[in-house]
């Protein structure tokens, strides 16, 4: 087998890649299992993290029930804030302490999953300081001493794919940032992935889900290659995030295919039962890619945007504070990236326009970049996205600290296959204020 052209090895540069697949469970009905799960895992006590609105919903009956019924003991904590902070993080560390759990479950979207992650990794390896395990240069990026008990991931949506991966994402609110953990060990034990969970979703969360999947995808696709690297002189602390990799490669295309032919009809048609395996199965193989290669600028970007939000309050979404959602906060960035990014690596950008349904007819790899951001704009339309980061609130006065909260996420931005730094994002942010 040849690999592509993309991976070329060089005198000191990385040559091997690692493959950390998730344990997945995938399909309707699935969630009524999970007792069986949580007794493979040798569970007893569980801790279950949702949120109040999740709370009332079924996927939490069913699973609580599933767990009575193997006789599992299950206390609920349903004060996870969507878009989680520090402050809520470590009231779920606060709960986990309380509650001599052998286990833990996550019921809803990333905020919950992330929540039971730092709950897991807080009480089962209690650090000196609540920054010692967040990311460099905000936090001191210590590592995880060693597993974490075991946790069964729910997800009720199908965009953060955080069941796949080893991330706990927060806002830390007194740098207005938004930051978070990486560390093989917080990758769930298994993610239990039941698309009958989006029935209720309404169309405006199809959509940021749907474009967080394909971001996730596109970056991982588009970052910079595993063989660009230098090699580890500890050859057992390879990142995380390695760069793209021919085993991401694989998984992240056909997220594209699979979100360029089902969004827009998705967000038109909520609840219609023909997408919800598509999606969902989309945002796991999102998932698997990024888990393993990692994401670039649109989501550094994100986190500024997420993080210094004043007065936006999305439709779909039940919150008392202003918020943009995270899938939203990552695609009005997109467009403006990815015709950036284009000229680094236009074969894959191009692939990734064709894969997202662009029409590439008699058109040049050299466009690649443009073709995609155009798609990804048209799609945007057809799904009543906010029209670039003025339609969530911000004007060209909020640049500098636009750039000033997107300048730490240097975990992501040195994924980037065009570098990037004050003046370049000064630029990007310019050209996401607005698309049409």
């Amino acid at each position: 087998m040849t690999l592509s052209p993309y991976y070329t090895h060089g005198d000191g540069r990385e040559s091997a890649f690692t493959v950390t697949p998730p344990k997945i469970k995938f399909g309707p009905g699935s969630l009524r299992e999970v007792g069986h799960d949580a007794k493979a895992l040798g569970m007893s006590r569980v801790a279950l993290y949702t949120d109040k609105t999740v709370a009332q919903l079924e996927c939490v009956s069913t699973v609580k029930q599933a767990l009575s019924d193997a006789n599992i003991d299950v206390a609920v904590f349903d004060e996870v804030e969507v878009e989680p902070t520090d402050k809520s993080f470590k009231a779920g560390i606060e709960f986990a302490k309380s509650g001599n759990f052998d286990g833990f479950f996550s019921v809803g979207g990333g905020s919950s999953m992330d929540t039971a992650k730092a709950a897991d990794l807080y009480t089962s390896h209690p650090p000196d300081e609540f920054l010692d395990y967040v990311n460099a240069p905000i936090g001191n990026a210590k590592p995880v001493p060693g597993p974490l008990k075991p946790h069964i991931a729910c997800p009720t949506t199908f965009g953060t794919a955080s069941e796949c991966t080893a991330v706990a994402i927060f806002d830390l609110l007194e740098m207005e940032v938004k930051t978070g953990i990486s560390n093989a060990h917080l990758r769930p034990s298994l993610g239990v992935l039941d698309p009958d969970t989006l029935a209720s979703l309404p169309g405006p969360v199809i959509a940021a889900n749907g474009f967080d999947v394909f971001t996730h995808a596109c970056e991982s696709y588009t970052a910079v290659p595993y063989t660009s690297r230098d090699k580890p002189a500890d050859l057992t602390a390879r990142p995380v995030y390695q760069g793209a990799n021919p085993y991401s490669d694989l998984s992240t295309l056909e997220a594209i295919r699979l979100i360029g032919a089902n969004l827009v009809e998705a967000v038109k048609q909520p609840g219609a039962t023909e997408f919800r395996e598509k999606l969902m199965f989309a945002g796991m193989l999102a998932g698997i890619g990024f888990g393993n290669s990692g994401v670039h600028i649109p989501h550094a970007m994100a986190y500024a945007v997420a993080g210094l939000v004043r007065d936006y309050y999305p439709q779909g979404w039940k919150s008392n504070h202003p918020m943009v959602p995270h899938g939203t906060s990552v695609i009005v960035n997109a467009p403006a990236a990815f015709r950036f990014t284009g000229p680094a690596c236009p074969e894959r950008h191009f692939t990734a326009a064709e894969a997202m349904g662009a029409n590439t007819a008699g058109a040049d790899i050299a466009d690649g970049g443009n073709l995609l951001a155009d798609r990804i704009v048209d799609m945007m339309r057809e799904t009543d996205l906010p029209n670039g980061i003025s339609g969530v609130g911000y004007s060209e006065e909020d640049i500098p600290n636009l750039v000033k909260g997107t300048l730490p996420q240097q975990r992501l931005l040195v994924m980037s296959p065009a570098q990037v730094g004050e003046a370049e994002l000064t630029q990007l942010f310019k050209d996401a204020m607005r698309y049409w």
